[in-house]
């Protein structure tokens, strides 16, 4: 996507120095009030910068990205049902120590809230703000750019394999289709109804909507749908030669495609839950769904029966994570649970995450370093990014609104839909190196 890949980032930076000797002391001379990000003094008699150490040659370098790869979707980035290897569950939660080496520098930030006013073009306090005016936190990634239309929520983003398309659908009952080269619109779907969710799979786009799936072939520009479902669609993925979707009734409905009569047959009816079901996933031979009943069960693909009904959540189960041996799922009880398998074969909590907001998504991806990262995106119009399986904290995203949508693309790409229909490209960056 050739648009600017600049962000605007914060810097608390003092009036210029002089030589003279009525400035030397100020040079050695730190504000406090700055450094509890509380300052208002301009100019500030105290410097608003931290002293060099010893040693040191330089300040941190922020690396820009630009939008210079153009991303496609041909069997770039991770599925939420991909292979993750995390090598011990013994180091669930635990920081890694610091390298020698690395930058000690401190970090001062402001607080973390986005401005209103500069949200809306109209800050009058510019550097002096005491809220944020940048759309993330931490030097991992780069916004690259903004794809404004839809009118309400974003509740799914889908980049099919081989295409230069984007799809977003929103509860505006629109899918829009964006064209990868440009950024620019390329279609527009009225459907008539709220857009639950999406998915793609090979050729196939997938829209869960009220009482029906969209099914549409991208190759072959055929369109088909799927009659069954009660209520919304709110999830749906493929496990082996089957799709399958969640409905608010809390009944998992499954189809078979015919390949001879160009068609999805229904093949089963999978019930248990008693409320909605919000989130399915696949990992191996097994099915996870999700439910506003805050349970959790598991399907065997084989069977298609339940063997283990999960309860350690407390609320609706949002979303969940297959990575290898671990399962990972996340609640409106605020925390996110790290679950693995006991000497009998089911599902225990090995480790648990806490959030001060709940939980809306989960989504996961490697960083320049090939080391897995989670993006936790909560109902405070966040998304935190922690290192796995350490839950360190990289940085944070901010919106205008909740982030209910989060798509890994290839090339480091990944894209975000928030609730008031704003679509974002960011691309992740390589960790800065100090200048030596």
């Amino acid at each position: 996507m050739d648009v600017d890949g600049g962000r605007r980032m914060f810097q608390r930076l003092g009036p210029s120095s002089s030589s003279d000797n009525s400035n030397s002391n100020k040079q050695q001379r730190v504000c406090f009030h700055w450094r509890q990000g509380k300052c208002t003094r301009y100019p500030c008699p105290f410097l608003h910068s931290e002293l060099p150490t010893a040693g040191n040659g330089g300040k941190r370098a922020h690396q820009g990205f630009g939008a210079e790869d153009n991303y496609r979707g041909g069997g770039g980035g991770l599925r939420r049902s991909g292979n993750y290897n995390f090598s011990n569950s013994n180091t669930w939660g635990r920081a890694q120590s610091q390298q020698p080496g690395s930058s000690n520098r401190p970090v001062v930030k402001k607080i973390e809230k986005l401005c209103n006013h500069w949200v809306q073009g109209s800050c009058k306090f510019g550097d002096s703000c005491k809220f944020l005016h940048q759309w993330s936190t931490g030097d991992c990634f780069t916004l690259l750019a903004p794809l404004e239309g839809h009118q309400q929520v974003v509740t799914g983003i889908a980049l099919p394999s081989g295409s230069d398309k984007l799809y977003t659908g929103s509860q505006d009952e629109t899918v829009r289709v964006w064209d990868c080269q440009s950024g620019q619109l390329a279609g527009l779907i009225n459907l008539g109804g709220a857009v639950g969710c999406m998915l793609s799979e090979g050729p196939w786009v997938f829209v869960g909507l009220t009482n029906l799936v969209k099914a549409w072939n991208i190759q072959m520009s055929t369109e088909l749908s799927l009659n069954g479902p009660v209520g919304q669609v709110y999830s749906l993925v493929v496990g082996g030669d089957l799709l399958f979707a969640g409905t608010q009734e809390g009944t998992i409905l499954a189809w078979k495609f015919n390949v001879a009569a160009n068609c999805f047959e229904p093949a089963a009816s999978l019930k248990g839950h008693s409320l909605a079901v919000v989130t399915l996933v696949v990992g191996g031979n097994r099915m996870y769904s999700g439910s506003m009943d805050h349970s959790i069960k598991v399907w065997s693909l084989e069977t298609l029966q339940c063997i283990q009904t999960l309860s350690g959540h407390t609320d609706v189960v949002m979303s969940i994570l297959c990575w290898d041996q671990f399962l990972l799922s996340a609640s409106l009880d605020k925390t996110v649970k790290v679950w693995a398998a006991t000497e009998t074969g089911n599902l225990e909590v090995t480790y648990t995450h806490t959030e001060e907001h709940g939980i809306l998504t989960l989504c996961g991806m490697h960083d320049s370093d090939a080391k897995p990262v989670l993006f936790c995106s909560c109902n405070d119009n966040c998304i935190r990014v922690y290192d796995l399986p350490s839950f360190s904290e990289r940085g944070k995203i901010f919106s205008k609104k909740e982030v209910r949508s989060v798509q890994i693309g290839p090339g480091g790409l990944f894209f975000t839909g928030d609730g008031s229909g704003q679509v974002k490209v960011w691309k992740w960056a390589a960790e800065p190196t100090p200048i030596s």
